[in-house]
């Protein structure tokens, strides 16, 4: 095979492997967008997943770019990516999505391609080649983002206790089960909005790498634009049903009101978070905003223990992607 098809083949395996994790992301992170909306009793698991799936596909005519900029062109500093960077970022963050799913642990899958990409270029080329400000607004927004879910989500639950004062309990969940609806989808518009943006960036980056795209574009072939989209949503509709039952029962007990001021923090903190073009976990902000919901009620109605598992995966998920990527790295030398 001639050296220009075999890496030709090596581009188009590597773009494949990056529409798996976007695929791996919707199925693994599908628990945000629908726990909520499930375990309140307003949607059925099936109509759920194709709810969310639905609003992450519309995702594409509501959000420019701005993420996929920031994966793509504002993380590393230009010319050092190439295919075994790639190669070993989505080796980690596979990996790192793979074990938390089959754990059961709501995990960060935009952090784990983010620590898969830090940690194949430090494998590669050392700390320095890291864009300073691109990792910044990503590390702030680990802490940025449920902290602001939380303090939405219990606003909004402040907020409508006192509209809803007067209103008999039965006439308060009637009104949100329909409510609920509303912020479902606004949140499963922010999480296809983020989410898939994050794998346009690094297909592009792959691209421009290996002279497929240009680094002065202003955007990315419209190809890679819609098949992640696609996947994102393919995704969820299959949905990751080991974490709906800890983000919308361990954590806290829900009712349609809770869920609707959950999903309306957690929205707000997505579409900001997006329109800065700064990837967030959709996860920590949908936990941060139900651990906000629960704690309007009492500091007892949240479940604390598992609240604090789910920040030791947090926490570990970007070293953890990093070094298994450096290994994807390295590995990746001796194949290609």
């Amino acid at each position: 095979m001639q050296p220009v098809q075999t890496a030709f083949w090596i581009v188009a395996l590597l773009v494949f492997l990056a529409i798996a994790f976007d695929f791996m992301n919707g199925f693994h992170d599908a628990a945000n967008s629908i726990a909520t909306v499930v375990s309140t009793g307003v949607l059925k698991p099936g109509q759920a997943v194709l709810f969310a799936a639905a609003f992450n596909l519309m995702a594409i005519f509501v959000f420019q770019l701005s993420v996929a900029a920031t994966v793509g062109k504002g993380i590393v500093q230009p010319g050092v990516v190439d295919v075994h960077v790639v190669f070993g970022a989505l080796t980690g963050a596979l990996t790192w999505n793979f074990l938390t799913w089959y754990y059961g642990i709501p995990s960060s899958s935009s952090h784990a391609l983010i620590g898969g990409i830090v940690g194949a270029v430090i494998a590669k080329a050392g700390i320095q080649s890291l864009v300073a400000g691109g990792i910044f607004k990503t590390v702030a927004f680990i802490f940025v983002s449920p902290l602001l879910g939380f303090l939405l989500g219990s606003m909004m639950m402040v907020l409508v206790a006192w509209v809803a004062r007067r209103a008999t309990p039965s006439r308060v969940d009637r009104w949100f089960r329909r409510l609920q609806l509303v912020s479902a989808g606004a949140y499963s518009l922010g999480h296809g909005g983020n989410d898939a943006q994050k794998t346009i960036g690094i297909i592009w980056m792959l691209l421009i790498a290996t002279g497929y795209a240009a680094s002065g574009d202003a955007l990315p072939p419209t190809w890679t634009i819609v098949s992640c989209y696609l996947a994102i949503a393919a995704g969820t509709m299959f949905g990751g049903w080991r974490i709906v039952k800890t983000m919308g029962q361990k954590i806290t007990k829900l009712r349609p009101v809770g869920g609707f001021c959950a999903e309306t923090g957690g929205a707000l903190t997505l579409f900001l978070a997006t329109g800065l073009g700064i990837p967030v976990s959709t996860t920590h902000t949908i936990t941060g905003a139900i651990v906000g919901v629960g704690s309007t009620q009492r500091a007892s109605a949240v479940r604390w223990g598992v609240a604090g598992n789910i920040v030791w995966a947090w926490i570990f998920t970007i070293p953890a992607s990093a070094f298994v990527a450096a290994i994807g790295y390295w590995l990746s030398l001796t194949i290609f």
